[in-house]
């Protein structure tokens, strides 16, 4: 069974509007997920959608866990660091910083894990998205902020010497599947430059139009994967 997590770029996508959709509970709280054969389809800020520093990730990790998931590939919107990782390109991850939130399966027990990002999982992914001719960059690392405003210049300016994208909501998910030893794999769809990467000011009509453009390609990328097996 593998599980898709989509954010903000697969809000008003079709692709799933034929999926059965069922309201399940969790320990952590209600979640809606779609069903098609052996895929299962999460919207991680659910319906209707919660800003990134309110999604319920345990409950979202929790039930994909609870109805069998043993794969999960995101789909993450993500600002750049780099001034070579253009806005309309991807970055498949393999590693993320996010060393002032970390959620936690683990809250009244004394377990420890080394977090690692699935390289056979992040590998498979890479490829399929070569083989459609989607610009990618294989590796990088991803910096997790709160949200749900975006990042000062400043900011940026400090992010930028140690990562390559910058979002809000992958290392969350990243490491609750760890813990819940689900491999995960992203797909970062980057819609913009950090403030100040650009000598262009940035500004949302501008992000809101690159979010069209990548879910595009990110719903071919689903389509394909719907027809291959995963590692």
């Amino acid at each position: 069974m593998i599980g898709i997590i989509g954010g903000t770029s697969l809000l008003d996508s079709g692709l799933f509007h034929d999926w059965p959709a069922k309201r399940l509970d969790t320990p952590y709280g209600p979640v809606s997920v779609m069903a098609h054969e052996k895929t299962l389809f999460l919207q991680r800020h659910g319906y209707p959608p919660l800003p990134p520093h309110k999604i319920n990730h345990r409950a979202n990790i929790r039930v994909l866990k609870d109805l069998g998931v043993t794969r999960i590939i995101a789909i993450n919107s993500v600002g750049s660091l780099k001034i070579k990782n253009k806005p309309g390109t991807f970055v498949v991850p393999d590693d993320f910083i996010s060393i002032w939130q970390i959620p936690t399966f683990f809250d009244n027990e004394m377990r420890f894990m080394i977090p690692r990002m699935d390289m056979d999982l992040t590998e498979w992914l890479y490829k399929q998205c070569k083989t459609l001719g989607m610009t990618v960059q294989q590796g990088g690392v991803y910096i997790q902020t709160t949200g749900p405003r975006l990042e000062t210049k400043a900011e940026i300016a400090l992010l930028k010497r140690w990562g390559d994208i910058v979002g809000m909501t992958m290392a969350s998910e990243a490491t609750l599947s760890m813990e819940q030893q689900i491999p995960y794999a992203s797909l970062c769809s980057i819609d913009n430059y950090g403030h100040g990467i650009a000598k262009v000011a940035l500004t949302m009509e501008e992000i809101k139009e690159n979010v069209m453009a990548n879910a595009k390609q990110v719903e071919v990328l689903i389509r394909t994967i719907l027809t291959r097996d995963l590692p």
